[in-house]
C-alpha cells in the first residue's frame, strides 16, 4: 500500500519533493481562466475529526489506552482488532473524516486519519517520506507516480498540553511507534526522512487535483492544485500538476513558467521535461521541443509505460504476440502492477494460452487496489477458469 500520487498527463508528468522554496509565486496562478470550484477546498478539513471520530476515541480507544498506552491502543483500535474493518481503496483520496466514515481509503488517507486520532489522544505526530522506488499507475491518459509516507506516534513528555481527549501518560508508553502500511520486512532496509505537516497537506490537495484531472474536471483540478501550492510552496509536485493542467486546458503559455520553475529546482526532472516538450510544441517552438526531447531520451531512454503503450498499440492492430512480449517486459519491470498482469492475461487469452492467462489474471486480482478493479478481474478470472 502506498499513499501519495504525484501525477500528470501523457506524456508523463510527476515530480519528487525538492529543496524548500521560500514562498509560492502568485504569478503562477490565473484564476480568471477557471470557474469556481464545485466543492469545498479547505486545508483545515484535512485533519479535522468528525464528531463520530471523537466519540470513537472516547468510547473505544481511551479505555484501551489505560492498559496498553495511547499509541498501541490507537493502532489496536484502528488496524489490529478488526473492529473498524478498514479497507484499502486507492480510488480516491479522503480526508480524515471521510476515511473514517467510509472505513476505507488509500494509504495517504489512512495516514491522515491515524494522525487525526493521535492528536485527539494528545500524541505528537511526525511524518516521514520513505525511500522507495516510485510505482506508476494511470487513469486514462493521466499517469501517476506513487511514493510512500508513514507516521510515528510519540507521547508528550508532560500531559498538560494539547486539546481533545486526554489520557494520562503511562510508563510503558513508547517514545515513538511507527505506523506503516508496508510489511515489516520491506521496511527494514528503507531509509526515511522527516517531512512537515504542510507537505502532507500538499500531497492530499495534489492528489485531489490529480483525481479531478483524471475525470476531466479541470476547474476543480485547478483550485485543488492552487491550494496545494499555497499550503506547501516548497513541495514541487503540485507545480508539475498545475503545469499539466494548464496544458490540458489549452493554456501552454501559462504552463511553461510553472514547469520551468520545477526544472530550476530539479534540472533532471524527467516528468517536467516531458510535459514541457508538449508545451513547447503547442507554442510552435518545435526546435526547442526537439532539443529537450533529445535530452529527455538520453536521461530516460525507457520511461514508465513505454512497453505498455507499445503493447496496447500492438493489440489495436491485432498483433497479439507483440502485445504479449511488450506486456511481459512491463511485468518484469513492475511485477506488482495489476494492470500489466491484466493486459498480459488478455494477450495470452487471445493467443489461446489459457493457463498463463489464468495465472496473470489471478495476480491482477490479488494486486487490485479498488473495488471496481477487483470486480472486473474476478469476473474475467471466472470466465478463464471456465475455458478449456
Amino acid at each position: 500500500m502506498r499513499p501519495w500520487v504525484m501525477a500528470l498527463l501523457s506524456p508523463l508528468l510527476a515530480a519528487c519533493a525538492a529543496a524548500p522554496v521560500a514562498q509560492h509565486d502568485a504569478g503562477f496562478f490565473h484564476d480568471s481562466l477557471f470557474r469556481p470550484a464545485s466543492t469545498r477546498i479547505a486545508a483545515a478539513d484535512v485533519f479535522a475529526p468528525s464528531p463520530e471520530m471523537v466519540r470513537y476515541a472516547e468510547q473505544k480507544i481511551v479505555p484501551r489506552a489505560r492498559v496498553r498506552g495511547r499509541q498501541l491502543a490507537l493502532v489496536d483500535a484502528l488496524y489490529t482488532s478488526g473492529e473498524l474493518k478498514l479497507e484499502y481503496d486507492s480510488e480516491s483520496t479522503r480526508n480524515a473524516a471521510q476515511a473514517f466514515a467510509a472505513r476505507s481509503g488509500n494509504c495517504l488517507s489512512l495516514v491522515i486519519m491515524t494522525a487525526a486520532f493521535a492528536r485527539e489522544l494528545g500524541l505528537v505526530v511526525e511524518f516521514q517520506k520513505v525511500t522507495v522506488d516510485d510505482v506508476w499507475a494511470r487513469s486514462g491518459d493521466v499517469y501517476m507516480a506513487i511514493g510512500h509516507v508513514n507516521l510515528t506516534l510519540g507521547r508528550r513528555r508532560t500531559d498538560d498540553g494539547g486539546t481533545g481527549v486526554r489520557v494520562g501518560a503511562r510508563p510503558h508508553e513508547s517514545e515513538g511507534v511507527t505506523v506503516d502500511f508496508l510489511p515489516p520486512d520491506d521496511m527494514r532496509a528503507m531509509r526515511t526522512r522527516p517531512i512537515g505537516e504542510d507537505v502532507i497537506v500538499g500531497m492530499y490537495l495534489n492528489n485531489r487535483a490529480v483525481e479531478a484531472l483524471a475525470r476531466d474536471e479541470l476547474d476543480d483540478a485547478y483550485w485543488w492544485a492552487r491550494e496545494a501550492i499555497v499550503q506547501a510552496p516548497g513541495f514541487l509536485v503540485p507545480y508539475n500538476t498545475l503545469g499539466a493542467l494548464y496544458q490540458r486546458h489549452g493554456n501552454p503559455r501559462e504552463a511553461e513558467p510553472v514547469l520551468r520553475h520545477v526544472l530550476a529546482q530539479e534540472p533532471a526532472n524527467t516528468q517536467a521535461m516531458s510535459n514541457l516538450v508538449s508545451v513547447l510544441h503547442a507554442l510552435g517552438r518545435d526546435d526547442e521541443a526537439q532539443h529537450l526531447a533529445a535530452t529527455l531520451d538520453r536521461i530516460d531512454p525507457e520511461p514508465p509505460f513505454l512497453y505498455f503503450k507499445r503493447g496496447m498499440a500492438a493489440l489495436r492492430v491485432g498483433d497479439l504476440a507483440a502485445a504479449k512480449g511488450n506486456f511481459a517486459k512491463e511485468v518484469a519491470r513492475a511485477p506488482d502492477s495489476h494492470e500489466f498482469h491484466y493486459w498480459l492475461a488478455i494477450a495470452y487469452s487471445g493467443l489461446g494460452e489459457v493457463e498463463p492467462a489464468r495465472a496473470h489474471m489471478a495476480i491482477a486480482l490479488e494486486n487490485s487496489t479498488t473495488r471496481r478493479e477487483h470486480d472486473l478481474y474476478a469476473a474475467k478470472l471466472a470466465r478463464l477458469k471456465q475455458a478449456h
